[in-house]
């Protein structure tokens, strides 16, 4: 594993990637307000110079997304997700994996580049708000990036305990569907001994049943040393409920109940305001007995 990129300090420039989904033009305005807020912390933004650029559902041509993520700037801030950098890993000889010094910020979809960037020993990826959503988060969450970006403590992040126990490791956080679909991939990372931390968005409960049991399948969440659930915003979808009342907090805790790890639920983490910034990769505590998330180093 190399060193972590640098903090960022007043001056360094940002680079804007769209690649996944495109943006739609009553984005605008969200965009211009993330990149107000990346000012307000002294950085200087590159706009982008196509920032409704559209090549069918897509933010653009597999080869122009590409683009956007090669800039030797410090830090390369998404745009938004939807669906598409999975599809940047088929070309990973072209992607800017191997940049130490840099610092990549997205989430949801961006998952697949973030981990793909773990799984191959470079460090700097960042879970936190994009760009389009930046202006919208509450002010404790947009200064807990700013503290993450220039190298300031974290605080705890709190939620709810489902298993007792404390586990430390690597973390490891993510989209579920995002996740579930690198399995059996070379761009997973490392799940022995990982926290892991996952979120969603609009999946039904038998949905989120069968990712789940697709990683005990295979194994994969009896590799970990503890796990921690943020915001399933819209998840709770009874068009085929498992059971009656079953949701989608039942079927999350019920396929990670046996696993001897300890569990937390209801983290600030996910596609709601509140968005809490987090660094793969990082060492952390997850004591559930106190329902905490600690950051023990950057």
């Amino acid at each position: 594993m190399n060193a972590w990129p640098a903090p960022l300090r007043r001056g360094d420039r940002v680079q804007l990637a769209a690649a996944s989904s495109a943006l739609q033009p009553d984005a605008l305005e969200r965009l211009q307000g993330g990149i107000a807020v990346l000012e307000g912390w002294g950085l200087q933004v590159d706009p982008h110079p196509e920032p409704l650029r559209q090549w069918g559902h897509l933010a653009g041509t597999d080869q122009q997304r590409l683009a956007d993520l090669q800039s030797p700037a410090p830090l390369v801030a998404c745009l938004r997700g939807g669906w598409g950098s999975a599809r940047l890993l088929e070309q990973q000889e072209l992607l800017p994996r191997s940049n130490p010094s840099q610092w990549l910020l997205g989430f949801s979809d961006v998952t697949s580049l973030l981990w793909s960037r773990q799984a191959a020993g470079i460090p700097g990826g960042i879970h936190g708000p994009m760009l389009t959503s930046l202006a919208g988060e509450p002010a404790w969450s947009q200064e807990r990036l700013r503290q993450l970006l220039f190298g300031e403590p974290l605080a705890a992040l709190t939620g709810t305990s489902w298993q007792d126990g404390v586990a430390e490791g690597p973390l490891l956080v993510g989209n579920l569907t995002v996740a579930t679909h690198l399995l059996g991939t070379p761009h997973l990372p490392d799940l022995r001994g990982a926290v892991l931390v996952l979120e969603d968005v609009g999946e039904a409960p038998y949905r989120l049943d069968r990712m789940l049991t697709h990683w005990r399948l295979c194994g994969a969440l009896q590799q970990l040393a503890g796990i921690g659930f943020g915001r399933f915003s819209g998840c709770d979808d009874d068009e085929e409920p498992i059971a009656p009342d079953q949701g989608w907090r039942t079927v999350l805790q019920e396929r990670t109940a046996d696993l001897g790890i300890p569990v937390i639920a209801d983290l600030p983490v996910g596609h709601e305001p509140g968005n809490a910034a987090l660094a793969i990769g990082q060492r952390v505590r997850l004591d559930a007995s106190r329902g905490e998330l600690v950051v023990l180093q950057a």
